[in-house]
């Protein structure tokens, strides 16, 4: 855990979204033990996509929609965010949440490897969303620098990794996480922080 118990049980209470789909799809993630963001770091997203003005959203990695549905109410209506997973019952499952949430027509929802469908599309992004594999961490930051515009986010989940980026001795996942989080920092068409909220969230403006 990498906020206090308390505090984080704090702002969760605080920023808990009170639409009934959204608490519907936190309960399918705590049966299922599906990894999701959560409201405190969904709530960041839309917040950072809303202040750069962000109408076009590529995620890599979407599970079943959860971070589908923050990105959807940034981008308003005209906007698109794609979602992105290698399961085709993933994907249709994630479109009947959407459809239920009235924001299926903004989501593209395409099936396959996240790396892949980014390095085919050809066009530019406000905000791409990273939550992959974290072993296509160091991949992923370097395809989707090529692939925002000059003022778009990449926003990444998991870039604290439970803390294990402060072990000496890394295994292959969280040796992954570290070059991400070294090689983003570095970048000099990149402003870089990470945000220690869950489980830690990288936040790069492409200069």
């Amino acid at each position: 855990m990498i906020v206090a118990g308390p505090i984080e049980a704090y702002i969760d209470a605080l920023e808990r979204p009170d639409a009934a789909v959204i608490v519907d799809m936190e309960q399918v993630g705590r049966e299922r033990e599906f990894p999701i963001i959560g409201p405190v770091v969904g709530r960041t997203c839309e917040l950072l996509a809303r202040a750069v003005g962000a109408k076009r959203v590529f995620e890599m990695g979407s599970g079943f929609g959860y971070s589908t549905w923050w990105f959807a109410r940034a981008v308003g209506e005209g906007g698109t965010v794609v979602h992105t997973d290698g399961s085709p019952s993933r994907s249709e499952e994630a479109k009947a949440w959407m459809t239920t949430a009235g924001l299926s027509e903004r989501v593209d929802f395409r099936v396959g490897d996240a790396l892949q469908l980014l390095a085919a599309d050809t066009g530019m992004w406000d905000v791409i969303f990273c939550d992959i594999d974290k072993e296509g961490y160091p991949e992923a930051l370097q395809l989707a620098r090529t692939r925002l515009r000059s003022g778009g986010l990449l926003i990444t989940d998991n870039t604290l990794w439970g803390g294990r980026v402060t072990h000496e001795d890394p295994d292959e996942c969280t040796a992954a996480v570290r070059r991400y989080n070294e090689e983003a920092h570095d970048a000099a068409d990149l402003l870089t922080t990470i945000l220690p909220i869950r489980d830690g969230l990288s936040v790069s403006l492409k200069l």
